[in-house]
């Protein structure tokens, strides 16, 4: 029989879903923006001295160095996440992200300060790395932790819906500045415009999340302590859960190698390599993140009724198997499938799989360190099934002599590896819990 839970279980969960929201898509939108304007301009005000291909390896190169600090984002905000509580480090963290993406929209360009101007390019997407990397996991948690029990994907949902959101802000404002201004005007000055605007979503996000309350389960597990911490909760994380890290990473390579393809390269490669019009690929990020909004809360809401473990099957065998029809489009200049298959890609394969993360991965952990554990292993897996994607993805084109074929055997088999681990996973945290 299935009691229901209180009206003010409720609507904690509701105010924590939200915040949690709110949060991920200030964060996603700095995030996604870099790599949007990375793939179009970068390589010529950063790095005009060095020849086309290499100036796209080396703008790729600093949309990767991100995720390399988003693990230590992780290790830090969870660590204090896990000891001081959720609230306080989610407020950091988006405060960061906004000063970093706003400073980079002031950043002088190699014109005018020379070699100057990468290293503090690289600088401040560190620091947009080492904030993000802190985001996750504490929005994650948030959410779950408020969440009525049978509900804990569909509540979560909202931290992955505010990357669909994030991605359809930067893709819509990239979109707006070059319609307003011209193409030639946003390559010289106005793609700093997207970087300023996130002013107002940081104010917007910093309200909401100081009057976020803390987490339910962090607040009663705290209570309920007889005996004190461990000084380093990562290590307790290592030590307890040790597979835990390699589910997330497996999990998570279809999520991250089906976005990434489909936003990041797949931009770049279509305007440079295959002469096509930017706006095709930025329409299409629009177009898959207005998409999410809707996909996510419904493949979490499936999730809940009828396992997670269903959905990041179905989701890694879409995504192999659109792999190989997605290049075939773009090679073609097949506008209706490039957009069919994009769908499939980002849509069914990614949104499906994204949509249980947040429950699957936190319930690897123990409350009083999984801040720290799922935050890290979640970073973790970013660079190495996401961050220099699309660097990996161009050097293979360059390899291959400008064919696409190494990049779709690179999609097909993180995706294949995604189903087959979550096939043969027997963690309980697979399965969603009963009603009762």
């Amino acid at each position: 029989m299935t009691t229901k839970p209180s009206v003010s279980v409720e609507k904690r969960a509701r105010q924590a879903a939200f915040s949690s929201f709110i949060g991920a898509v200030v964060d996603w939108y700095d995030f996604l923006l870099y790599g949007i304007v990375a793939a179009l301009v970068f390589k010529s005000q950063f790095f005009p001295s060095i020849s086309p291909t290499m100036g796209t390896l080396a703008a790729f190169a600093t949309f990767g160095v991100g995720f390399l600090f988003r693990p230590l984002g992780g290790l830090v905000f969870g660590h204090f996440g896990d000891k001081l509580g959720r609230q306080k480090m989610l407020f950091l963290t988006v405060f960061l992200m906004g000063m970093a993406t706003v400073c980079i929209g002031l950043l002088p360009n190699f014109a005018q300060i020379g070699w100057w101007a990468p290293v503090l390019l690289v600088s401040l997407r560190a620091l947009q790395g080492f904030a993000v990397g802190g985001e996750w996991g504490g929005a994650a948690l948030m959410a779950v932790e408020n969440a009525p029990e049978h509900k804990k994907a569909f509540y979560s949902s909202g931290v992955q819906i505010g990357y669909g959101v994030g991605l359809m802000l930067a893709s819509g404002c990239v979109s707006l500045v070059i319609f307003s201004l011209g193409q030639d005007a946003f390559n010289t000055w106005a793609w700093r415009i997207p970087f300023l605007v996130s002013i107002i979503l940081v104010a917007f996000a910093v309200w909401v999340r100081a009057k976020q309350p803390e987490s339910v389960e962090f607040s009663h597990q705290k209570s309920q302590e007889n005996h004190p911490r461990k000084r380093f909760p990562i290590l307790q994380a290592i030590q307890e859960s040790p597979r835990g890290f390699f589910y997330i990473i497996a999990l998570r390579l279809a999520e991250l190698l089906t976005m990434y393809l489909v936003t990041t390269f797949a931009l770049s490669y279509s305007t440079q390599n295959l002469h096509m019009p930017s706006q095709i690929f930025l329409n299409i990020s629009l177009l898959v993140g207005a998409i999410s909004c809707v996909s996510i809360p419904f493949f979490a809401y499936m999730a809940d009724r009828f396992g997670r473990k269903r959905m990041c099957i179905m989701g890694g065998i879409i995504g192999a198997l659109a792999a190989f029809p997605f290049f075939f489009a773009l090679q073609n200049g097949s506008i209706f499938w490039i957009v069919v298959l994009s769908i499939l890609l980002a849509n069914l394969a990614h949104d499906m799989v994204v949509s249980v993360h947040q429950p699957i991965f936190t319930e690897l952990f123990g409350a009083e360190y999984r801040y720290s554990g799922a935050g890290v292993g979640y970073q973790i897996a970013s660079i190495i099934g996401g961050g220099f994607t699309p660097f990996i993805a161009t050097a293979l084109i360059a390899y291959a002599n400008g064919h696409w074929i190494l990049v779709a055997i690179y999609l097909s088999i993180g995706c294949l590896l995604t189903a087959i681990v979550a096939a043969t996973m027997k963690a309980k945290v697979l399965s969603s819990p009963k009603r009762i």
